[in-house]
């Protein structure tokens, strides 16, 4: 499908600044060994980049990133998780990155279910580990079982419960959204990780002022429902999330687990919200854990 033919509210401000995204993106790719790209795959909310860095014997993982992260913000911890497996991450149509610039009309978890149905078989045909972080996670869970589908890793996960907003997330998020640029940013992203800020610039401050600058930014989205869920009972999940997670705290995620997944949460210790680059060996442990 044409991306000109998808409804929904466009993602970035102008056209330029939806080429200056694209640039950092592609320029982020090709200078990191590894990544390599995949046919472009036509779906119901447009045009879906996805990449595939070769590794290991174990499962293949898919990679479905949280708001405003890719392929491109990515690579390392995609790298980290190939010494065990293949990995191929997928852009998320209506983010910043790569694929279609389109967010979906509501409902939004359903559409996102469905073009994630599609995307599969378009990346593999074995059974995978679907790794979602926070809006990936829940994009993950609002997809349909299938057998290409091993097992469900969720970091950070949106979809099982509202997300936290502390007030110091509030003191960060909202001079970023005024007046962009890399104090700004770092500032958010340390609010966003674990204890033990970043001194100087944060190595993904330029990227999260490009999003600042030229990006109309998404909140997370709300719980899914039981009928969303309970297909899911058959397959294998598991629940993680950092100890420091400002959204979805470890005691924030453990009753909906346990009550809406049948599982534990696992606790990533010293990692923020964005534990999926803060600890990427631990989740490295967690997917060996459901080969």
């Amino acid at each position: 499908m044409l991306d000109s033919h998808v409804r929904g509210a466009y993602v970035y401000r102008t056209e330029s600044g939806a080429q200056s995204v694209r640039s950092w993106c592609e320029a982020q790719i090709a200078r990191s060994p590894g990544p390599v790209s995949l046919p472009e795959i036509p779906t119901g909310l447009g045009g879906t980049r996805a990449f595939r860095v070769e590794g290991g014997t174990g499962t293949p993982a898919v990679l479905l990133n949280g708001t405003n992260f890719n392929t491109a913000t990515a690579v390392g911890p995609m790298r980290t998780l190939s010494r065990d497996r293949t990995v191929i991450s997928v852009d998320v149509p209506g983010q910043p990155g790569l694929s279609c610039g389109v967010r979906p009309k509501a409902p939004r978890s359903a559409a996102y279910g469905a073009w994630l149905d599609e995307v599969l078989p378009a990346v593999t045909n074995t059974p995978v580990i679907v790794v979602g972080h926070s809006l990936g996670a829940a994009i993950a869970l609002s997809a349909t079982p299938s057998p290409l589908v091993r097992a469900l890793l969720l970091v950070s996960p949106a979809g099982l419960t509202a997300a936290g907003m502390a007030p110091e997330v509030m003191r960060a998020v909202l001079p970023w959204m005024i007046g962009p640029r890399d104090s700004k940013s770092t500032r958010l992203l340390n609010v966003m990780s674990g204890p033990g800020a970043v001194v100087g610039t944060h190595p993904l401050a330029p990227w999260m002022t490009l999003v600042g600058k030229h990006c109309r930014t998404a909140l997370a989205p709300g719980p899914l429902t039981m009928e969303c869920l309970r297909p899911w009972s058959d397959t294998p999940v598991l629940v993680a999330t950092g100890s420091d997670d400002t959204f979805f705290s470890p005691a924030r995620l453990h009753g909906p687990a346990r009550r809406l997944l049948g599982t534990d949460v696992h606790v990533l210790e010293g990692a923020g919200h964005l534990s999926l680059f803060e600890r990427p060996e631990r989740v490295s442990e967690l997917l060996r854990d459901l080969d």
